[in-house]
């Protein structure tokens, strides 16, 4: 995409919170103010924030702070619209000590930002992303919780009474969860004792829930990436849970201007860190670490069963690479392959 300015005339820089927004109107000829607003977040705010912009004309581009969180709803009403939105991740400010801060001075920093910017990000958009984003959020919630639940019973097994501490000992996870949920009040007056057996069963039972709630999760999460795009599900390493993922970061063809964008998003583009004579690069530890845990996942899974990739991991360890650094390659390798499968309409896939 060109810059900003080369584009449009007019550009409205968003500062975007709970319950308002603020946008601020800059000519992008001049660089000055044209206007300020502050709306509430509701659909009459979103109208009085497009019927400000018409009364300036010339094309126009929305610079949006947040698009996938607090100016979610501003960017569906926008592109309902069919405005030029254009995401922006937080805008550069100066030191609170040196620097004002105000919602309308954050507004224009943000439409100032996006006409510095040679490379535009667009809004994640999508039904379907939507929706396999809600899911895996309350999965990843559901998976965490369990964990920690899980933590506090072996805890809590440990610091137990004998009494009650030989019941578990020697058993996995699994078993202590089945044993804890088999555990019924008891008549005795020591209160440790049955304080411990009411809590290791309302613990337990507490894993059972949580574990029941991701599966009907991942049920759904699997539907929609059957109903939007099974072709991923063929790919070798991918399942529901990676498709999700790597569906909800990429969310639209032409998002990622290329593999390279991908990779950049996902975190596995190496930073160049040279110096004099030393050429070298750095460990990328920015980008959605969700999708990067996404495609370490695939790396993993293609090492153990698929034998190309074995093949490549045994050429490489030869050259002398570490496993580290082969399975970085690898993960560069696989978004270019994700990219280009995504970018491709499944259709065009069917008929090849």
């Amino acid at each position: 995409m060109s810059m900003l300015a080369d584009l449009v005339e007019v550009v409205i820089g968003v500062d975007t919170h709970k319950d308002t927004h603020t946008a601020a109107v800059l000519d992008t000829r001049t660089g000055g103010v044209l206007a300020r607003a502050t709306v509430n977040t509701d659909p009459d705010g979103y109208a009085e924030l497009v019927a400000l912009a018409e009364h300036h004309s010339g094309l126009r581009a929305w610079a949006l702070e947040g698009s996938g969180g607090y100016g979610a709803g501003l960017a569906r009403h926008l592109a309902d619209a069919g405005e030029l939105v254009v995401e922006l991740d937080r805008p550069s400010r100066p030191a609170r000590r040196s620097g004002a801060k105000s919602d309308p001075i954050d507004a224009e920093r943000a439409a100032r930002d996006a006409l510095a910017r040679a490379r535009l990000a667009q809004p994640k958009t999508g039904p379907e992303r939507a929706a396999l984003q809600a899911r895996l959020t309350a999965r990843r919630a559901a998976v965490e919780a369990s964990a920690t639940t899980q933590r506090q019973l072996h805890a809590l097994v440990i610091t137990s009474p004998e009494v009650v501490r030989a019941r578990f000992r020697g058993q996995s996870t699994r078993a202590m969860l089945t044993t804890a949920t088999r555990l019924r009040p008891t008549t005795s007056t020591d209160v440790e004792v049955s304080t411990s057996l009411a809590v290791l069963c309302d613990l337990a039972r507490r894993v059972r829930f949580l574990e029941a709630e991701a599966a009907e999760h991942e049920k759904a999460i699997r539907a929609i990436v059957r109903s939007w795009r099974p072709d991923l599900l063929q790919l070798t390493g991918v399942g529901p849970i990676v498709a999700a993922t790597v569906l909800a970061a990429w969310s639209h063809p032409g998002r990622c201007r290329n593999d390279a964008a991908f990779a950049m998003l996902a975190g596995v583009a190496p930073i160049p860190a040279s110096s004099g004579k030393t050429v070298r690069y750095r460990l990328n530890r920015s980008g959605d670490r969700q999708l990067n845990r996404a495609l370490h996942t695939v790396v993993l899974t293609r090492l153990q069963h698929d034998e190309p990739t074995r093949a490549y991991a045994e050429r490489r360890r030869t050259d002398g690479k570490t496993d580290r650094e082969i399975k970085r390659c690898l993960k560069r390798y696989v978004a270019r392959e994700l990219y280009r499968h995504l970018e491709t309409p499944p259709q065009a896939l069917d008929a090849a």
